[in-house]
């Protein structure tokens, strides 16, 4: 009973030791196509990236490229809307069936003129006929058309192709038919790449693997089967090291069942 027992402690302690003193492989990805850091650029065939930030996720760190292009926008006027240019308000006009052009028209802040007025009252007045304004001018007060009193409204025309300063932008006039207009311009628009740990992604046309070896560094590789072969590899090790272990637990177990039999009296 006691070599049995001797015996299995040797198990156990040999595959203690093993599972104590093996090293775990780690992802090393070897001669990556690019190891940058925040700030760094990634070329990628014939596009250039930003790498925007790393920062730590959840679980693992997380790399954000970035990449600015040329894009065109557009905008879409309905007959009759309300558009902003220079700080003003504007209604959309479009007339006929096939018009060739569009045409802005002042919206007048008729509240602000009335109170910017000592002499009129801050309210028109509606009479059968119309509205009117009420002025008070040496203590006689006078009802004055509101098509009168009221500046006439300032009108751009713009035709198709024509172009003007719209929200920061220069405009063009692209098409106009008798329900809208449509207006084009070119801008710089971001595109954004998120990137996770050991995780496969597409920059451009070509499919990198990418691991960060630590939380300030991204390493992009297109090495796809040396990092599958590392993963393959981790994987045979922690199947290995499960395998010791329970070797340890089941010898440990035996040698205490083993001693526990040897001390129950014997019957005869």
């Amino acid at each position: 009973m006691a070599v049995y027992a001797a015996l299995f402690l040797l198990v156990a302690g040999v595959a203690g030791v093993l599972t104590a003193t093996a090293d775990s492989p780690e992802i090393a990805l070897e001669n990556p196509d690019f190891e940058v850091s925040e700030g760094d650029s990634v070329e990628v065939d014939g596009e250039t990236y930003t790498v925007a930030g790393i920062s730590e996720g959840d679980s693992a760190p997380i790399g954000t490229l970035e990449q600015n292009e040329t894009a065109e926008f557009s905008e879409t006027w309905a007959n009759g809307s309300t558009v902003a240019v220079d700080d003003r308000e504007w209604t959309v006009e479009i007339a006929g069936d096939d018009p060739s052009g569009v045409t802005l028209v002042e919206v007048l802040d008729r509240q602000a003129i009335l109170e910017s007025d000592d002499a009129a009252d801050n309210e028109t007045v509606e009479r059968d006929d119309g509205e009117y304004v009420a002025v008070t001018d040496d203590g006689e007060t006078t009802l004055v058309p509101a098509d009168e009193y009221f500046p006439a409204p300032e009108e751009r025309s713009y035709a198709t192709g024509d172009s003007f300063e719209y929200d920061g932008h220069s405009v063009t006039v692209d098409e106009v038919t008798a329900d809208q207009a449509v207006i084009v311009w070119e801008g710089t628009q971001t595109n954004t790449i998120e990137i996770e740990q050991d995780t496969t992604v597409t920059i451009g046309e070509t499919e990198f693997i990418a691991h960060f070896p630590d939380a300030s560094t991204m390493t992009l590789s297109t090495d796809i089967e040396g990092y599958e072969s590392q993963v393959a590899e981790i994987d045979r090790f922690e199947q290995y090291n499960t395998g010791l272990t329970r070797a340890v637990v089941l010898a440990l177990i035996s040698v205490v069942l083993l001693l526990s039999t040897a001390f129950i009296p014997s019957r005869y």
